[in-house]
């Protein structure tokens, strides 16, 4: 089965094929694109249209690649062997599985998400090269070897934070998720808000896409926050006159709370409108 999209998410040809492609060379699909562009909702959308479970591992700076094979907890094997716990005698009680391990050993496969990996250390990509390639791991404190019956569809999302080693890059398909166009934010738009009138739509997007193009501005507003936005003007019934009557060139959007997540776009925005009005006048 392939992955076209699903009723819930609008998948361009590009990802679509993007997507197949990972799936069909069994290799990881690592997915760049700006901060709420649906890198990780992808996962979850891939998993739903190949009716297979999401096993999803969210990456910190703190986060190391043993941590998705699994950690082996030591102090508290000690503890118990000081209280005298007949648990310690099995080791395998003070092992915990990580999303690895859970990914390789479900049966009938899998979708692993591997979310920013970016956050983590620089290193942290090439620690997972062998798993990732073989598809298997050995737990030293056991002396088994887990290995993927089935090979899992393996989903890597970076935000671009940091570059990522070649060797790791190689093993990749990659795919970067453009910005949605115009048509494109409509068809996304009518899947999460189907009832909403075309007008509104039509002024919105014109809103939000004149806010975006602002120079010098620092956050770029995001898909996400865009429908955010959409919904609360759905919930204060703000109509398509009253958004036509805030041009972005000369006052703020309304609730543009949801659009601007910093004070520095706030008075960038508000300066450029008191520059449009000065020179109008």
């Amino acid at each position: 089965m392939s992955f076209t999209g699903t009723a819930t998410y609008v998948a361009t040809e590009d990802l679509a094929v993007a997507v197949n492609a990972a799936v069909t060379l069994q290799r990881p699909l690592l997915v760049k694109g700006e901060p709420g562009t649906g890198k990780t909702v992808l996962a979850q959308e891939v998993a739903d249209a190949l009716g297979l479970p999401l096993i999803a591992w969210h990456i910190k700076s703190t986060t190391k690649a043993q941590h998705g094979l699994y950690e082996y907890d030591a102090v508290s094997r000690l503890r118990d062997s000081q209280l005298g716990d007949a648990r310690v005698q099995d080791i395998r009680n003070y092992i915990k599985r990580g999303r690895m391990w859970d990914a390789f050993t479900t049966g009938g496969g899998a979708v692993l998400l591997i979310d920013e990996v970016d956050k983590a250390d620089i290193e942290f990509p090439n620690d997972l090269l062998l798993e990732l390639d073989r598809m298997e791991f050995h737990v030293h404190e056991t002396g088994e070897t887990v290995r993927a019956a089935t090979r899992p569809v393996v989903i890597i999302t970076s935000n671009n934070e940091k570059e990522l080693p070649d060797a790791f890059l190689r093993r990749c398909f990659f795919h970067y998720i453009k910005f949605p166009d115009q048509d494109t934010m409509r068809q996304i738009i009518d899947v999460h808000f189907p009832d909403i009138k075309a007008e509104l739509v039509r002024d919105a997007l014109g809103v939000f896409y004149e806010v975006r193009e602002a120079p010098g501005l620092k956050k770029k507003p995001s898909t996400s926050e865009l429908l955010d936005w959409i919904k609360l003007l759905m919930a204060d019934d703000v109509s398509a006159e009253a958004l036509r009557a805030h041009d972005v060139k000369s006052v703020l959007p309304p609730l543009h709370g949801a659009l601007l997540k910093n004070e520095q776009d706030v008075h960038l925005l508000q300066r450029l409108a008191f520059l449009a009005k000065r020179e109008r006048r």
